[in-house]
């Protein structure tokens, strides 16, 4: 037929054919009605439509929700010293049970916090707060950081896609650690604009007198940015905790004892004979 395009066996670059499919993905859904909104139901359907599998497009939908989280906090503030959450999310290998107590076995034995809120779809974390985790945690015994520990809430939604498999998300507040860092930020600026406002009034040489302030607004600002290394280094904790659910890395069957207080301080009197038999030598 004249117009029909006859398939060739040229090759197609991953570019060209990202391009292709969501083109042919609008000419398939132009001739439908679509408003400005869609519920997520309503993307299923359309997706059934056109022919996508529905569970990459479940897949597709929890991804768009965990981007929306972090995409939702913007700002001024976010751009100086970065977001109030940090989000990962993966799909992994597993039953839903399955998965939901693997990662309670982490999260609690592993990184040491304790059960804040469950829900239906998934369970809320935040750090322990009785005094052996956090001397575990002080001394770093095990050789771990526990990033996730400074975190105000961590929240962990399952949603299972198919049969073996389902999709994690993991969200991380930390929203207390930045306020700990603008204020410091702010109180360091404030510092500097009051020392250059007495200098004002003692009559100090204008140069003389701006250079608190100067000091006080380089010196905020870094203070207030240095919380873009802890959000670095939570989403990579997130994003390790992933991995270990990726490759089935946690084993639940080895639940760690649990610490008795008298066995932390014969360990950590242990360390510290360690400490002093190096350093004599």
């Amino acid at each position: 037929m004249a117009g029909e395009l006859v398939p060739s066996d040229e090759r197609i670059s991953r570019e060209a054919l990202e391009r292709i499919i969501h083109r042919a993905a609008e000419l398939q859904t132009s001739g439908r009605e679509i408003g400005e909104h869609l519920t997520e139901r309503e993307v299923m359907e359309l997706g059934e439509e056109v022919g996508i599998p529905a569970k990459h497009l479940q897949r597709a939908l929890f991804e768009e929700r965990a981007r929306a989280i972090t995409a939702g906090d913007g700002g001024f503030l976010a751009k100086l010293a970065g977001p109030r959450r940090v989000t990962a999310d993966r799909t992994v290998p597993g039953e839903g049970p399955g998965v939901e107590e693997t990662l309670g076995h982490w999260m609690t034995e592993v990184e040491l916090l304790a059960v804040k809120r469950r829900y239906p779809t998934g369970t809320s974390w935040e750090a322990r707060k009785d005094w052996l985790t956090a001397m575990k945690r002080g001394m770093g015994l095990s050789g771990r950081h526990y990033a996730l520990s400074r975190a105000r809430e961590i929240v962990g939604q399952i949603q299972v896609l198919e049969a073996g498999w389902c999709h994690v998300t993991l969200i991380a507040d930390i929203s207390n650690t930045r306020g700990r860092r603008i204020g410091g930020g702010t109180a360091f600026m404030s510092s500097g604009a009051a020392m250059t406002a007495v200098a004002v009034v003692l009559g100090v040489a204008s140069v003389a007198a701006v250079l608190p302030a100067i000091a006080g607004v380089a010196g905020g600002w870094a203070i207030a940015r240095g919380h873009r290394a802890q959000v670095e280094r939570v989403h990579v904790a997130l994003e390790q905790v992933l991995d270990r659910l990726e490759r089935g890395e946690i084993d639940v069957s080895k639940t760690l004892p649990k610490s008795r207080p008298e066995d932390f301080v014969k360990r950590l009197t242990a360390e510290i004979k360690n400490i002093g038999k190096n350093w004599g030598r």
